[in-house]
């Protein structure tokens, strides 16, 4: 393991090594080499993945060796797949990798259940048949599938998963969990005996500032009828009081003590009131929580014990995560406060555990299925729990959501264009069994085929007259492309694509929710709910 932290180091600060042990688990399916797909498959298997395995029946040609940097040019008529994989494995020797030279559709029809084995399923381009048949054959097995491709100066990414969910989503601006609005017994018990006016000059300025704001809180309360400051006027006055208890000197100038302004720094964020989220809730409402069976994934059954926590012992308040933030205090005081909220923690983690064991058996699948290091890793995570859910591509495809038409039909700047573009490149590829401008002699033919496809598109999305949104100008250029692949634009889809198939792989981090959109041109991109 010590070579491995020191290989994967800055990783493992991401998402730990619990995170690296399940890229290490994981298996991926990349079908088709196209640059788009090497590139992604590039940045899983520097970081560690398992395996992989490269889907393709196709043989390189010189348009392919010419923008791919995993498709040897000396190696023209050779197999794609075969080349591609040699060149991917020689990134990481701690990766293996293999390779199938035949069509998907082929395997598809001759072997489905191969591709039910992975972790992760990538798909370049792929047939608008194939590729339901695909989503459709994955979709109930639970593998995700993530379609990623690049269309001249356009990208797109769309994944399709019936059910993710997320552990430790790691939001950007979590408050800690100091329950002062809620404080623990022992904690109580360890500031009452503690008198900041007899302390001496050193203890005074080293008092953990977790205590400065307790003992302040019970002041202001005692003075407004049990209620903590709320309104940004009784914050103001609730922090005036606190820098008003810095000692001075014996000119009057105050001291330096830098944990009384910490605790006034934090009186924004202290009081918070301790509620469950609406992510959180919804989770713990939801019939897969309340309704467990032996098929449950452990996800559910360690929801379903965490519900009944709220419920009962809880009190309506979640399990305490029982970190503390850094700050001021001598090592004496501060290991107290640790191991006070650390104590509770595993306290509350225990009741839990008692209700998933006591969930384990009525189902019959015994108590050792969740391990230790799940429960405490739920339980610290509790408040920020994420469930993914998405649309079939057969139920997007049938109609789009009405988020998709609302973006589209009320900003015509909207990269949502590009989406509905893409969707008439789809129809026009099933048509002609070509893409659009492939052929430089029909340019001007394709792009009105393409405003025709657009049309039947608006027809059947109930949105005709939206046809006046797609310029002439965004016809010509999803045309003139002929769907090439540029490569600075393969390699940044690649960058995004692997990015959102390792919060696939390890529960962390929320992937994106729908189809995301990359705009060259302008250097933009957009999410959209499809």
């Amino acid at each position: 393991m010590a070579e491995k932290e020191k290989k994967y180091d800055r990783q493992l600060r991401l998402w730990g090594d619990h995170g690296q042990r399940d890229l290490e688990n994981a298996s991926v399916c990349l079908i088709n080499v196209t640059a788009t797909g090497t590139e992604t498959l590039k940045n899983l298997i520097l970081p560690g993945i398992g395996s992989f395995t490269i889907v393709d029946g196709g043989r390189i040609s010189g348009q392919d060796a010419g923008n791919n940097f995993f498709l040897d040019p000396e190696k023209i008529g050779e197999y794609k797949s075969k080349v591609a994989m040699e060149l991917l494995q020689e990134l990481n020797p701690d990766v293996k990798g293999e390779y199938v030279e035949e069509d998907v559709s082929q395997l598809l029809e001759r072997t489905p259940q191969f591709f039910t084995g992975f972790s992760v399923v990538i798909s370049g381009s792929l047939t608008l048949t194939v590729l339901k048949k695909l989503a459709a054959l994955l979709w109930p097995h639970k593998v995700p599938l993530v379609v990623c491709l690049s269309y001249g100066f356009l990208g797109y990414i769309r994944i399709a998963v019936e059910e993710h969910a997320v552990i430790e989503s790691h939001p950007d601006n979590a408050h800690e969990d100091l329950r002062l609005d809620d404080p623990i017994e022992d904690f109580v018990k360890f500031c009452d005996s503690i008198d900041l006016e007899s302390l001496d000059k050193k203890d005074h300025s080293h008092t953990p500032y977790l205590i400065i704001l307790f003992k302040y809180l019970q002041t202001w309360k005692n003075d407004h009828n049990g209620q903590v400051p709320n309104t940004w006027k009784e914050k103001k006055q609730f922090k005036a009081a606190i820098l008003a208890g810095v000692r001075k000197n014996a000119e009057g100038v105050p001291e330096d003590e830098e944990n009384y302004d910490e605790a006034a720094k934090h009186v924004n964020t202290a009081f918070v009131p301790n509620k469950i989220p609406p992510e959180l809730k919804a989770i713990l409402d939801d019939h897969k929580c309340l309704n467990i069976t032996d098929s449950s994934s452990n996800f559910w059954i360690l929801a379903n014990g965490l519900r009944q926590f709220v419920q009962n012992e809880g009190c309506g308040f979640l399990p305490l995560r029982g970190s503390l933030p850094d700050m001021t205090s001598d090592s004496e005081r501060y290991v107290k406060l640790q191991n006070i909220y650390q104590a509770k923690a595993a306290h509350d983690m225990q009741i839990v555990s008692n209700y998933v064991s006591q969930a384990c058996s009525s189902l019959g699948c015994g108590n050792g299925r969740v391990s230790e290091r799940d429960l405490k890793r739920f339980c610290r995570n509790a408040h920020f729990l994420r469930v993914l859910r998405t649309r079939s591509l057969e139920e997007e495809y049938k109609q789009p959501s009405k988020a998709v038409i609302d973006e589209f039909t009320s900003d015509s700047n909207s990269d949502a264009l590009w989406y509905v573009l893409w969707r008439a490149v789809e129809m026009f590829y099933t048509t002609h069994g070509k893409y659009p401008g492939i052929e430089d002699e029909e340019l001007e033919m394709d792009v009105s085929r393409m405003k025709s496809f657009v049309k039947d598109l608006m027809k059947s999305w109930g949105i005709p007259g939206a046809i006046e949104a797609v310029s002439d100008d965004s016809l010509q250029e999803i045309c003139r492309c002929g769907a090439a692949e540029i490569h600075s634009v393969a390699a940044y889809m690649g960058g995004v694509a692997a990015q959102e198939c390792i919060k696939l792989i390890t529960g962390q981090y929320v992937p994106v929710s729908g189809a995301y959109i990359y705009n060259g041109l302008k250097s933009t991109s957009l999410t959209l709910a499809v």
